[in-house]
């Protein structure tokens, strides 16, 4: 993970759900300073001892959605499966060089699903907008402990440009997060959500794809929309 990274001694890395501090041990001895979040307020004070010969180790006790985070570059971590799609979401608005993390696999298979696909998602469509995303190692359960009950993947994610342009971001990321409530219904259809919420009046004329479903819009299609709302 730490390879993947390419940490150096200017990085600055973010371990979540730091736990016991394998991983936030290791990652000491690649950069210049690691930060390691942990909720568990049990597990945050044995992580302080533990790593009490790590100057270069902040713990830092709380939920990472809530707690006042110092500067960071780098995310290497792997954390609590049960975040997993908040994380995700909140790396969007982060500027960082790369995330490495690990996921359990069908959710990172989630993250590159091909539209139409049982698992193509909001996730997929917004995740794709924001990061060039790679899946690398495969890692077995019983690699783990305790041992979860699936198989787990590392992810890659590298900032870029957005593929598209959208007029207004949040638009977009709302409308994508609503239609795929309808996932199965087709386009006109489906849109009525977002629109009896006040978000747009639209006639049905001017919907593109509008005979399409929800599942078979690629994510350009989703901006195209965005953009009709918008304007």
């Amino acid at each position: 993970m730490a390879e993947y990274a390419s940490l150096t001694r200017e990085d600055i890395a973010l371990d979540v759900g730091a736990g016991l501090g394998f991983l936030t041990r290791f990652l000491a001895g690649k950069c210049k300073e690691v930060l390691a979040v942990e909720a568990d307020s049990r597990l945050a004070s044995i992580l302080r001892e533990i790593l009490k010969a790590f100057p270069n180790v902040l713990v830092l006790e709380g939920d990472l959605f809530k707690v006042q985070l110092p500067w960071f570059n780098k995310v290497v971590a792997i954390p609590p499966y049960g975040i997993s799609s908040m994380l995700v979401r909140w790396l969007f608005d982060k500027r960082v060089d790369c995330a490495v993390l690990v996921f359990q696999k069908e959710f990172a298979y989630r993250l590159v699903a091909p539209i139409g696909s049982k698992d193509y998602g909001w996730l997929t469509v917004l995740t794709y907008y924001h990061f060039d995303v790679e899946l690398l190692d495969e890692i077995p359960r019983w690699t783990f402990f305790p041992q979860p009950k699936v198989d787990s993947v590392i992810v890659q994610f590298k900032p870029r440009r957005p593929p598209f342009h959208v007029k207004n971001e949040k638009t977009f990321t709302q409308l994508v997060q609503t239609l795929f409530t309808q996932r199965n219904k087709k386009v006109k259809n489906a849109i009525q959500a977002f629109i009896k919420r006040g978000q747009a009046k639209l006639t049905d004329c001017s919907i593109p794809f509008q005979g399409r479903r929800v599942r078979e819009l690629a994510p350009e299609d989703f901006g195209v929309l965005a953009d009709v709302i918008a304007s």
